[in-house]
């Protein structure tokens, strides 16, 4: 029977506390999201300040390649945040008892028991909505000192990131609540119910409605001329001299001038969705510089994004660490090229209608050649975000390395499917002999290319040609 999480913390401590007593060297794997990214600096920092020997490294995914060189590693012990799920049986034959699994991803009823996977399932928490790898990660680091408390807000970071603010108005629940109130607590974290523009602190009214997504608001998103249009009408003042104001700048009038303009723009079956996508809490790093992208919780989340989806996971993680010096300079620039991509990605999908295939429950994209692999989460969280697929199921796929196919699927707003994507895309991915899993409502797949129409035909029974969006597979 699988351990509770407190014999399982408390393993995790004896474990770490028995290499640094004998001097072994820790290597800590994490994926390159923002979650992953959050994680492994989460337990890398609680590491050093515990005296260990450690070094921290990020993989775009998990296999057996992957295990492989960790067995070849000269590092002596393994820990590993928000990858792993699928793979103790595999990491027992390589590498022993030496490596633990910090995780949030449904597994299998045959790792639960499995003492070396620390995972969110196994005690039941739901991983897609109450922890994410940080928030595990977090609860590691507690597990090894109380000082680490302070790394409450890194792990609010993470949960961000990881969208699991699907509580009400965007609100936390479970341990993330837990977690963010202790960040709350410790005065790292303002959390108070606002405007969700994006760059609330940095970008400039016209450019943070303009390049707001989530929701996606058709004439809106993506256009900032009629977004200054839309605000000079209002009457609002945008610069404050020769400087443009910032949504963290208005004030409650001018917030509620902003959303009764937005919902006359919007004024049509999908004005109340949208509106209800626009207000909710917000999470602010008083600490923080005003005007920086660290400042608030989401646009920090996106920028740790952009770093390990352009490979510049190494600048995210020194941020997370608490490197406030020329990286910041760095990441802003990444976080701006970030965006310019996704922008790019998402014109040529948008233009080229062929790539899109829609059916009463699905929305089939096609990004072959467009959507890098790494990718394809971003991508397919912005598609699902876009009110006309409310209710759908997004999936779309690209080209991978080595003659490879990856898919990414998200449940879109709305949607009541009683499809579960993790178990989906697993089941489906290993019958066809890849890899796959994730979260009820965000999961990713890979096959090889010979097996992409056998694939196809799989999500046409199971997803695309069902009668009705109730249904399961």
């Amino acid at each position: 029977m699988a351990n509770s999480l407190e014999e399982s913390l408390s393993f995790f401590k004896d474990k770490i506390s028995d290499c640094i007593k004998s001097q072994k060297s820790i290597s800590v794997t994490t994926h390159i999201d923002c979650d992953g990214l959050t994680s492994g600096s989460i337990i890398t920092k609680a590491l050093i300040r515990a005296g260990a020997k450690c070094t921290l490294r990020t993989s775009k995914e998990f296999s057996q390649n992957v295990i492989d060189s960790l067995k070849n590693d000269s590092r002596e012990f393994h820990v590993i945040t928000d990858l792993g799920g699928g793979f103790a049986n595999n990491l027992d034959q390589s590498l022993g008892e030496d490596w633990i699994v910090l995780d949030h991803h449904q597994i299998s009823d045959s790792e639960m028991d499995n003492p070396r996977t620390i995972n969110a399932w196994k005690y039941g928490i739901d991983g897609g909505t109450e922890i994410c790898a940080g928030g595990m990660a977090y609860l590691a680091a507690m597990s090894l000192d109380d000082k680490n408390s302070d790394l409450s807000s890194v792990a609010v970071v993470a949960a961000l990131g990881d969208r699991q603010d699907q509580g009400e108005r965007k609100s936390f629940i479970g341990k993330n609540f837990e977690i963010a109130n202790t960040a709350k607590e410790l005065g790292l974290l303002d959390i108070d119910l606002d405007l969700l523009l994006v760059g609330r602190e940095t970008r400039p009214l016209p450019d943070a409605l303009a390049f707001t997504s989530q929701p996606f608001i058709e004439g809106l998103t993506w256009n900032r001329d009629t977004c200054l249009s839309l605000l000079n009408s209002s009457g609002i003042n945008l610069k404050d001299g020769g400087r443009w104001r910032v949504p963290a700048e208005l004030n409650e009038d001018e917030k509620r001038i902003v959303i009764e303009e937005i919902t006359k723009f919007t004024s049509g079956k999908n004005a109340t969705d949208i509106m209800s996508e626009l207000i909710g809490y917000t999470y602010t790093f008083p600490r923080e510089d005003r005007r920086s992208f660290l400042r608030d919780g989401r646009e920090f989340s996106t920028m740790l994004n952009s770093c390990g989806r352009i490979s510049k996971s190494g600048v995210g993680m020194a941020i997370c660490m608490g490197d406030r010096n020329k990286i910041l300079r760095e990441g802003e620039v990444i976080l701006t090229e970030y965006r310019k991509l996704i922008r790019e990605y998402m014109n040529v999908l948008t233009n080229e209608r062929w790539r899109i295939s829609e059916s009463e429950t699905c929305v089939m994209v096609n990004g072959e050649g467009v959507v890098p692999e790494t990718m394809t989460g971003t991508i397919s969280s912005l598609i699902a975000g876009s009110p006309k697929n409310s209710g759908k199921i997004i999936i779309l796929r690209t080209k991978g390395e080595e003659n490879t196919i990856k898919f990414s699927s998200r449940k879109s707003f709305g949607c009541k499917s009683a499809i579960n994507l993790s178990q989906l895309m697993k089941t489906g991915a290993e019958k066809f002999d890849g890899i796959g899993g994730g979260h009820d409502a965000a999961a990713g797949a890979k096959i090889t290319k010979d097996k992409l129409n056998d694939f196809l035909d799989y999500l046409d029974v199971n997803v695309v040609n069902l009668s009705s969006p109730d249904n399961s597979r």
